[in-house]
């Protein structure tokens, strides 16, 4: 029985009309699956299945999510992020960390420096709603590219790269169109920012996959977007409790300290 499966044009050209043919005849295709952004359960017999094809230096697998949740596509990753993911597949990965955790980070890419960033994931109100977020701190200053001086421009690069000033906590922050954050097998993989000829860079990628809290995954899904608050050095810390990180955010608001963005998820 064909399976009710979406191959994109880019996943086709990566394995090939003969075996994209044979997925959408129904060989090779599971019937039922866990899908690899949300983690819940799905059935590509009963409703639309996406091809997820991630793509790192020497190997290549093949995933499947809802439909609703991320259109089939192809997915860069580092040979180190593939072979987690697959140790993720075989159960073999590290239970989700709980909400509000913080991750290990990339060096910043806009600074010789070796400045770290600091990236939290929590839920934050607004408008009645709870969004998803990700706050982002670097654990230094930040010097602007060829600049010898010691001021810290870590905001003053982000608002010439498109993000908003924060005054209000209780407002959603306005859109910053061509960054995204992809989440992708049911973790954080990079937050994305506009490249060269139309396509994405990584502004920051983890050195592993970031595991979010069910509840956190499952407010991206509903939103199909997520808020990036980022703030100096000092100004948030690593706080065990959303309610100290929303406290520590209206803080760095109130000080002309902190901007953000609302960004879709990778993909779209």
């Amino acid at each position: 029985m064909p399976r009710m499966l979406d191959v994109s044009d880019d996943v086709r050209a990566e394995i090939g009309d003969e075996e994209a043919d044979r997925l959408l005849a129904g060989g090779d295709a599971p019937g039922s699956y866990d899908c690899t952004s949300c983690r819940t359960p799905g059935d590509s017999d009963q409703e639309r299945t996406s091809t997820v094809l991630f793509v790192g230096e020497e190997t290549a697998v093949l995933a499947f999510a809802h439909a609703t949740c991320i259109p089939s596509q192809v997915v860069p990753v580092s040979e180190e992020q593939l072979q987690g993911a697959v140790r993720s597949i075989t159960g073999e990965d590290a239970a989700p960390a709980p909400g509000a955790q913080p991750s290990p980070a990339a060096p910043v890419p806009t600074t010789p420096r070796q400045a770290t960033l600091g990236i939290t994931c929590g839920l934050v109100l607004i408008e009645g709603d709870l969004r998803p977020a990700l706050v982002v701190e670097p654990d230094g200053p930040i010097a602007r590219p060829g600049s010898a001086g010691q001021d810290d421009a870590f905001l003053p690069l982000l608002l010439e790269q498109g993000f908003h000033p924060v005054t209000d906590m209780n407002q959603l922050p306005g859109p910053n169109p061509g960054w995204s954050a992809l989440l992708a097998m049911g973790k954080l993989h990079a937050v994305l920012q506009p490249g060269s000829a139309g396509n994405q860079a990584a502004w920051w990628q983890a050195h592993q996959p970031l595991a979010v809290s069910d509840g956190w995954r499952a407010a991206a899904n509903k939103a199909q977007s997520v808020l990036m608050y980022a703030a100096p050095a000092g100004s948030i810390g690593h706080q065990p409790r959303e309610d100290l990180m929303r406290q520590a955010l209206e803080n760095a608001a109130a000080k002309g300290a902190l901007v953000a963005a609302e960004m879709p998820l990778a993909g779209t």
